[in-house]
């Protein structure tokens, strides 16, 4: 499984960013503050946490600079170029509300984010092959249950080692309640870029905060915990393999999407405990991952 190693980002000065660097997004000054850091040698929209300092003033954008742009004039210095630290930092926790969907004895919770409606927790359906991490029932009541490829989806097990890709459908139900789905790579895709504020077409996508903002305020090792913003409350449900083997619980947390990388693999997300990344990858299918339902 890939890992990638970052540093945090920091804006320690005034940087230029347009052409070949990465133009600015059009700003919507009456809305929420915009803040831009400076990425892989580009100005990426990211949370005012991120950045050690970001830019004040009343000047929007026309010298294209890395840093926030207050939506609010009682936020503006009278300097058109001042970087000062940030005076406060965004609430941990989801303060919205949640629905609810009943499925096969279980009540979860429901979280609107964006425009998908997504289950609040991982699924605990108890289909034939899944398995709770180390056999323990317990395990199954905090993080759900860990499936393979073609349980989630549905399939025969043979879709595991063989490309079923003609069976699926664009809004593929599985082992979800009737009117859900299991998450294509798009629909992951538009999850994380969501959750960290940026926009583009590329597919898949390794979000660099999007963990962030995604994992639960607690259950994570070595303090890992995320700021649960949209109350998506991912958990480190690990994973395993059919022979009873389990990895990983506490420190990481693997889901599966609907779409196939090939005859032996398909594509999921992660998220961990010593980053803030929502990472893609594609996995072999007969892995044990867990599942979240998408509302078609």
């Amino acid at each position: 499984m890939k890992k990638f190693l970052f540093s945090a980002c920091a804006v320690l000065a005034v940087f230029g960013c347009g052409g070949d660097n990465g133009d600015l997004p059009s700003l919507d000054r009456d809305n929420d503050a915009y803040v831009y850091c400076r990425y892989n040698n580009r100005c990426e929209q990211i949370s005012i946490e991120d950045c050690t300092y970001y830019y004040r003033g009343t000047n929007y954008g026309s010298d294209r600079y890395c840093g926030v742009y207050p939506s609010s004039s009682s936020n503006r210095s009278s300097s058109s170029s001042i970087w000062t630290s940030p005076s406060s930092s965004s609430s941990v926790g989801y303060s919205g509300s949640y629905g609810s969907v009943y499925y096969e004895g279980k009540t979860y919770k429901t979280v609107r984010i964006g425009t998908q409606t997504w289950m609040a927790e991982n699924l605990n359906y108890n289909a034939s092959g899944s398995k709770c991490y180390s056999n323990s029932e317990s395990n199954c009541n905090t993080y759900g249950r860990l499936y393979d490829w073609s349980t989630a989806m549905g399939f025969a097990s043979s879709c595991n080692s063989n490309s079923c890709s003609s069976q699926i459908q664009s809004k593929h139900r599985g082992i979800c309640p009737s009117g859900w789905h299991i998450p294509s790579n798009a629909d992951w895709d538009k999850l994380v870029r969501y959750a960290d504020g940026t926009s583009g077409t590329s597919s898949p996508y390794d979000s660099p905060t999007a963990g962030r903002y995604l994992k639960a305020t607690s259950g994570w090792n070595s303090n890992g915990n995320g700021e649960d913003k949209y109350g998506f409350s991912a958990l480190p449900g690990g994973y395993g393999f059919s022979d009873g083997s389990f990895y990983n619980v506490g420190d990481y947390g693997y889901w599966w999407s609907a779409s196939e990388g090939g005859s032996l693999d398909a594509y999921g997300r992660y998220m961990g405990y010593d980053y803030e990344y929502a990472h893609w990858n594609y996995n072999y299918k007969g892995l044990l991952f867990s599942v979240r339902c998408l509302q078609d």
